[in-house]
């Protein structure tokens, strides 16, 4: 466990440190508010997830893949299904998992509550990858632990799809500038910054689509795929109609959210 501490923490220290230096360097929009005020709500919310977590749960993802892999729990822990199998349609699996609960965070009334603290950021940079209100941490390791029970992958599928995420949600949410054709092909393996920027547009119809974190094919096998946004992505506004006042977004603010903010009209279910 100490090992998978420090291989996680390394890559996340050196994807942010990198994808932050490109961002100042070659930034693909300009920024609309302060980024000091941003960033210090951002990456306290950040702080406060793993606390959350560790406060509630006894267990994490890769524990809980080392008890199923004891107990012979879940699909995948059957001894005629060869271990690059486990390992490769465990990753594929849980990241199916992820597109699904963010989408359910979009349909259900009480999850998008939570899920619009993401969604009020004004701008769209690698913080807003990880700026996720501790409830909602909380919510999405419960369902990503019983997943990991159910389906019973190896330890080392879920370390690879950890790492992963963690990586993917930073990069496609980075605020950088990728060459078009670049942009074309990378889109073929993962989701990049431009399909996922399309997420946080303020306009209703592009908010719900284009949920994929990780693998960009879950979108496009579901009809939930848009391939730009309608005034483009330098033109195009960022985060929620109801929330446009960066005063009324500071920290304090953002951690009531949702329990005394305006849901608005963005769950599916209203449409």
């Amino acid at each position: 466990m100490e090992s998978e501490l420090l291989i996680r923490l390394g890559t996340f220290t050196g994807i942010f440190a990198g994808l932050a230096a490109w961002e100042v360097m070659a930034p693909r929009r300009k920024l609309t508010t302060p980024k000091a005020q941003r960033w210090f709500a951002n990456l306290t919310i950040i702080a406060l997830n793993p606390l959350s977590v560790a406060l509630i749960f006894p267990i994490l993802p890769t524990g809980m893949a080392l008890l199923a892999a004891e107990h012979n729990w879940g699909l995948l822990n059957h001894p005629a299904i060869p271990y690059w199998m486990k390992v490769f349609v465990g990753a594929i699996v849980l990241d199916f998992v992820v597109y699904t609960q963010h989408v359910l965070h979009h349909a259900v009334p009480t999850l998008w509550r939570l899920h619009m603290v993401h969604h009020a950021d004004l701008d769209y940079d690698l913080t807003t990858g990880l700026r996720f209100h501790p409830i909602e941490i909380v919510v999405s390791m419960a369902i990503k632990l019983s997943a990991i029970a159910a389906l019973g992958p190896p330890p080392m599928a879920v370390l690879i799809f950890e790492l992963a995420l963690n990586a993917t949600a930073m990069f496609n949410h980075g605020n950088i500038e990728l060459h078009h054709g670049i942009d074309r092909f990378l889109r073929r393996l993962v989701v990049t910054p431009d399909m996922h920027r399309i997420h946080h547009s303020v306009i209703i119809r592009e908010t719900n689509c284009n949920f994929g974190f990780c693998l960009p094919w879950w979108d496009r096998l579901f009809g939930t795929y848009k391939d730009q946004p309608e005034k483009g992505h330098t033109d195009m506004t960022i985060g929620l109609s109801q929330f446009r006042d960066p005063a009324r977004l500071t920290l304090p603010r953002l951690l009531i959210l949702p329990f005394v903010g305006d849901p608005g009209r963005v769950p599916i279910n209203r449409h």
